[in-house]
């Protein structure tokens, strides 16, 4: 017997994707029946095309988490529906994206002889920093390439911060107010990459592979 269609559930597009705005007064097990019915025969053409973020509003109803994972599962059983944002009573407060300064910058290119390159966060640059040029930011500094010119992390006096480069061998590097001075005259630099922070007052240099060890919040891969 074919399920007739209610406004149980409401399907709405939107720009960026589409709102399921469910009623919060009927029966729970009534809202389940209708998103599944219209899935799998009203709206079968948001099925079968690209990726849909889908903002799912429940009103007042206030569900549990069995209740909420049993509307998820109808709707990862469409593979091309994501489910971006959940709303009801029971969640809870959904966290703000973080400012843009405390993101990761990602910018690829070249700092020549110069040069400065300013950022207000951490900054991954993809390339070099040559001899003269200057990078500098209020958080990290990671370089996928040479860093031969000068580098400034924590300008704003975060001493958390750290310098680290695929080769090594800058003309001064800073963390916050402390200058190191830079390698000796011939001094030869390993090729793995390396990272620069502060210790007690005192800037230090060692491999990139012991960061963790600055009890910082990275994912450690561990092997099996």
């Amino acid at each position: 017997m074919a399920v007739k269609s209610s406004r149980y559930v409401t399907i709405k597009g939107i720009k960026d994707g589409l709102i399921f705005q469910f009623d919060d007064q009927c029966e729970f097990n009534d809202l389940v029946t209708e998103l599944t019915y219209k899935l799998e025969h009203s709206h079968q053409n948001i099925l079968t095309g690209p990726l849909v973020h889908i903002d799912m509003k429940l009103g007042k109803r206030e569900i549990t988490d069995e209740q909420k994972d049993t509307l998820l599962d109808i709707l990862s059983q469409k593979g091309n529906l994501i489910v971006r944002s959940f709303d009801s009573p029971h969640e809870e407060p959904v966290v703000a994206p973080l400012p843009e300064k405390h993101m990761v910058k990602t910018i690829s290119g070249m700092i020549r002889s110069g040069q400065v390159f300013e950022h207000e966060g951490t900054v991954l640059f993809l390339g070099d920093v040559n001899a003269g040029g200057t990078i500098i930011s209020t958080g990290d500094i990671y370089i996928l390439g040479a860093l031969r010119g000068m580098a400034h992390a924590g300008i704003d006096g975060n001493e958390q911060a750290v310098i680290a480069a695929s080769f090594f061998s800058p003309t001064q590097i800073r963390i916050a107010d402390m200058i190191s001075r830079p390698p000796d005259e011939g001094e030869s630099r390993e090729s793995h990459m390396e990272f620069a922070y502060l210790q007690d007052g005192i800037m230090k240099i060692d491999k990139m592979a012991n960061i963790a060890r600055l009890g910082r919040d990275f994912n450690v891969f561990k092997g099996v």
